[in-house]
């Protein structure tokens, strides 16, 4: 029995030491991706942004998008209002966006804003898209992942952020 340990333990700690080294590669190779802004799961920029016969492209058949402009309940979400001209709606709605982080606008227009949200582990993508409607005096919205199927609420809760930040920008008129 005593033989029987004594040829086991070598092999036992070369196992130790292999998994140990593997340990701290993936744990230097994690510090690596996160020191460089974290792994990047962008994507393809998508070809339907943009306004097609008025109104922005409808959501895909999942559940991380949402449109102001759907008929269907799990991507309908309310347009943002507004009370001033169009071009003060554009101004303020892009302070706001320009005020969250890892945002960039894409274009921008007199009655169009298109701006990719980056998340910031990870590094995923979202399209947000918004249409100013003059006679309704409302922003249409249209936020939506680029990848995966679920965002676990997270386009839902960006545009209720903005919302929220337009709101306060309109109170302090």
């Amino acid at each position: 029995m005593t033989g029987e340990l004594q040829t086991q333990s070598p092999l036992r700690i070369l196992l130790i030491i292999c998994i140990a080294l593997v340990l701290v590669a993936a744990t230097l190779i994690g510090v690596k991706l996160i020191s460089s802004g974290g792994m990047k799961f962008a994507g393809q920029r998508p070809t339907n942004i943009g306004i097609q016969s008025g109104q922005l492209a409808p959501c895909p058949n999942t559940p991380n998008c949402v449109n102001s402009q759907s008929q269907d309940a799990q991507n309908r979400i309310e347009p943002l209002t507004y009370n001033s001209t169009p071009t003060e709606a554009i101004a303020n709605l892009k302070k706001v966006i320009e005020g969250q982080e890892r945002t960039k606008i894409i274009t921008e227009t007199d009655n169009y804003l298109y701006a990719e949200f980056t998340s910031k582990l990870m590094g995923f993508v979202d399209d947000v898209e918004f249409l100013v409607d003059d006679s309704a005096k409302v922003i249409h919205v249209r936020s939506a992942s680029r990848l995966g199927k679920s965002d676990l609420g997270v386009n839902r809760t960006r545009i209720e952020t903005i919302r929220a930040k337009l709101n306060e920008l309109k109170s302090q008129v």
